[in-house]
């Protein structure tokens, strides 16, 4: 037998990666061979788990979706929790007589209280800042609006306290715009503000700054606006006292 030839150098190396090219080759194929039955497999043992076991297919999708929120991955196919967004408060987490005048208010407006709740709790703080007995801002709602965040007058006041929002836009300014008006607290640290200061201009005189609040200079009568306010305030206070006060008009 004759001897075989010596390979040169780069002969040596151009098997040498062929035999590699080729080994990985067939274990490429094999690996994807396999992972494409496992993936039938599991899509099979998913479909028979679905028609015939649904309730391990929601305990599963459950402990996925669970598991994805943990690590805070986003679920873009899911509906976003808007819940944080929400103007509404549970009444049990507002003190006794807060919640008894949002009860009441709930009752005799026909809305639901926990919104009014998140209201009435506001209204107390903002009190602290503007000076303005919180049952007087809570009545003045209640008479411009009936609690309704959404009205808007022919005048073109709006919201749940009917600012002209035209007249004090710059006040929206720090809330994102002129359409934050809508927004129910937002609308009520707006009118709070403004009925402060028509107060002030009115040397600290409730009724002559709720008169001003009204229709300002223009104003030609009262029709009865100021009573009204001063007389569910009134009705408010005696709620807090824990009286009983008719809801009737």
């Amino acid at each position: 037998m004759s001897p075989r030839p010596k390979l040169s150098a780069s002969a040596k190396l151009r098997a040498a990666v062929s035999i590699f090219l080729q080994d990985v080759g067939k274990g490429v194929f094999t690996l994807t061979h396999s992972g494409l039955a496992m993936l039938g497999l599991v899509v099979v043992m998913g479909i028979s788990v679905s028609l015939f076991r649904p309730d391990i297919l929601a305990q599963t999708e459950s402990t996925v979706y669970e598991w994805l929120r943990s690590r805070q991955f986003s679920l873009w196919w899911e509906p976003q929790n808007t819940a944080d967004r929400v103007t509404a408060t549970d009444l049990k987490d507002i003190p006794r007589k807060q919640a008894a005048v949002a009860a009441w208010l709930a009752s005799k407006y026909r809305v639901a209280p926990e919104p009014i709740a998140a209201l009435v709790a506001e209204a107390y703080v903002l009190s602290e800042s503007t000076k303005i007995k919180p049952h007087l801002i809570l009545a003045v709602m209640a008479i411009e609006s009936s609690f309704h965040p959404y009205i808007q007058s022919q005048a073109g006041a709006q919201g749940l306290m009917q600012v002209m929002t035209d007249i004090h836009v710059k006040k929206y300014d720090k809330y994102g715009g002129k359409l934050a008006a809508f927004d129910p607290l937002t609308n009520m640290r707006v009118g709070a503000q403004v009925l402060q200061e028509y107060i002030r201009l009115k040397g600290g005189v409730v009724e002559d700054g709720l008169l001003f609040y009204l229709g300002g200079d223009a104003l030609q009568s009262d029709t009865g606006y100021v009573v009204k306010v001063l007389a569910e305030q009134a009705r408010l206070d005696q709620v807090a006292a824990g009286e009983k006060v008719s809801t009737q008009p």
